[in-house]
């Protein structure tokens, strides 16, 4: 999967920074640093994104994928439960 660039509504920007205590610098730093990508709801093009911040805060980020323009709209990003810590960790 080609991703050039993530896309940002600003509810969903002020969503995870007040509910999940997450920026928007470590959704980019996750994207560019050897994610794990799943495909997440079919039909729908969206997917789950797994990986590791610059500073090791490990996260899960939910976004749409556009196709046609290699473009990822972010509706969520939250830590990684334990579960899928270890999970990631295989």
């Amino acid at each position: 999967m080609r991703i050039d660039d993530l896309l940002w509504l600003d509810h969903i920007v002020d969503k995870l920074e007040i509910k999940h205590q997450v920026v928007p610098s470590e959704v980019y730093e996750v994207f560019w640093n050897r994610p794990r990508f799943r495909y997440c709801v079919p039909g729908e093009n969206v997917y789950r994104v797994m990986g590791c911040t610059d500073s090791r805060r490990y996260l899960v980020v939910f976004f749409v994928y556009k196709p046609a323009d290699h473009l990822a709209l972010i509706i969520s990003a939250r830590e990684m439960t334990d579960k899928e810590r270890k999970s990631y960790g295989r």
